[in-house]
């Protein structure tokens, strides 16, 4: 997959669309999106059939990017469809099911070592008030937006959540952080630095690349899961 010369927004679906079946679909098979630093790994993976992954390092959010799979982790299976994810912490492997669906795994390596343990996230979850964006960057009013953060690693640098705000248009601003983002309602578009336009829509599964500078417009309602690597 084609990365554009400075750090932008990426069409995650897309890139899943160019992973193969293998072997070892979590491993050696999976396609690997390069990253302009951090110590977090993109992987898109094809499952059809069953199979096992060797214990993971770090934190790992999965994702169904299309199709339904089974994940099965300290003793719990946990059936996924499109959009739905989990959160596997601390080094642990899992097994899996599926027809053939296809998997986004966004991988945290910097993490202190979490014990090992299974977070589903909850698209359906209480949320609670959250920061807007500076009002020097906002082109029109204020948005209200809420929160719930699901799952965060020991260090606080790696979390996983959902997020939801009323439409606002934000200048462009520099992203500290890697961000995968899966639209459950909405939609946005973004701008970078050089001018490149993107949209993405209820369904869409995306990345924000650390160190972008991107603009947001949303006209509409917007509700995200979001998986962001920001070192303190």
């Amino acid at each position: 997959m084609t990365m554009t010369t400075c750090p932008s927004f990426i069409d995650i679906a897309a890139f899943a669309q160019t992973a193969k079946p293998g072997a070892d679909p979590f491993g050696a098979d999976a396609a690997l999106l390069p990253l302009r630093g951090g110590p977090v790994e993109l992987l898109a993976s094809v499952l059809s059939g069953k199979g096992s992954a060797e214990t993971q390092t770090g934190d790992t959010m999965l994702i169904v990017a299309e199709g339904e799979a089974r994940i099965t982790a300290g003793g719990q299976t946990h059936a996924l469809a499109k959009g739905e994810s989990l959160v596997l912490s601390g080094p642990q492997g899992f097994e899996w099911s599926a027809d053939k669906a296809r998997i986004v795994t966004m991988r945290y390596t910097g993490g202190a070592g979490e014990a090992a343990g299974v977070t589903a996230i909850d698209p359906t979850t209480e949320r609670v008030p959250s920061g807007a964006p500076l009002a020097e960057l906002l082109i029109g009013p204020t948005p209200q937006c809420h929160n719930h953060t699901q799952f965060l690693s020991a260090d606080g640098e790696f979390m996983v959540g959902v997020w939801d705000s009323s439409p606002y248009h934000r200048r462009a601003m520099p992203y500290r952080h890697f961000e995968l983002m899966y639209l459950l309602d909405g939609s946005v578009t973004f701008i970078d630095e050089e001018g490149r336009e993107g949209t993405f829509r209820k369904g869409d599964l995306f990345l924000v690349e650390q160190n972008a500078q991107c603009s947001w417009e949303s006209r509409e309602d917007v509700t995200k899961i979001f998986a962001i690597y920001r070192p303190k």
